[in-house]
């Protein structure tokens, strides 16, 4: 399931790929990435976009792109930890769509890296806000949209805090993602009754902006981790996964070809989190 929307030189359109034709997918933090790539992969499958991200100028950068290979888009600036904002951006997709079939609740950060003791209150408290309380947001004002004809939600969490519990002063944000893998496990049990599926999706390493938001101090220096690890050839070669493999994940969650998967987490990392 190729993604064959590209920013420059797009491949035309073809009708018997489109498996989302006339439904409406949300995807938050769309600007980039991620987000940006299964944006781009939503729309090319058929859907109408509603593209939700901080950053409004790489949103619409997104929002061209698929209009300009025959999709349809809009774009709102919302933080996700402000309950009204997200409220508000909701309305405007009701007003416009009706409905909504798929949202993508991806947008998230990695917040300031530090030990425990040195980990101020704000700053645990913004990544929690971001990755889970603006998860919470998302998936809650969806319902309403989603209620009377179902649908896929889909949830960027990590590898982090699910199966990697190594990677230093990552406290907040493992936190954070293993609260949306139980968070997703609940609204799956409670949101069946809708026929909406709710699925979780935990990525290794990729190529993606999420750097630019993310502040080591050095403090991080004083953590140690009393562990040897083998050294020598290791049996695969990792590298940071593309969007686009994301992407290609999101198209299937979003589609009917996975209408029995619900309430699950799925690992894409190329076993990096096996080793």
């Amino acid at each position: 399931m190729a993604v064959l929307i590209k920013e420059h030189g797009v491949d035309k359109m073809n009708t018997q790929n489109k498996l989302l034709i006339d439904q409406t997918a949300l995807v938050t933090g769309a600007g980039s990435g991620m987000g940006k790539a299964s944006a781009l992969a939503l729309a090319h499958a058929g859907a109408r976009l509603c593209l939700f991200d901080i950053d409004e100028k790489n949103a619409e950068k997104v929002k061209t792109v698929i209009e300009e290979n025959g999709g349809e888009a809009f774009v709102s600036k919302v933080d996700l930890a402000d309950d009204k904002q997200v409220q508000q951006a909701m309305k405007e997709t009701e007003q416009r769509y009706g409905t909504l079939d798929i949202v993508f609740a991806n947008a998230g950060i990695n917040g300031v890296l530090a030990p425990i003791e040195d980990l101020t209150s704000t700053d645990w408290e913004k990544t929690m806000q971001t990755n889970l309380q603006g998860t919470f947001h998302t998936v809650k004002y969806a319902i309403s949209l989603m209620k009377e004809s179902g649908g896929s939600i889909i949830i960027t969490s990590s590898v982090n805090g699910n199966r990697v519990f190594s990677n230093l002063g990552m406290a907040a944000y493992s936190t954070s993602k293993a609260g949306q893998v139980a968070f997703g496990k609940m609204a799956a049990l409670e949101l069946a009754q809708y026929g909406i599926r709710v699925n979780i999706i935990c990525p290794g390493a990729f190529e993606t902006n999420i750097g630019e938001n993310t502040k080591t101090t050095d403090a991080l220096q004083k953590i140690k981790i009393p562990v040897n690890y083998p050294t020598g050839d290791q049996p695969l070669e990792h590298k940071p996964g593309k969007p686009e493999q994301i992407a290609d994940l999101v198209l299937f969650l979003a589609s009917n070809q996975s209408k029995h998967i619900t309430g699950t987490e799925l690992y894409i990392d190329g076993a990096e989190s096996l080793l």
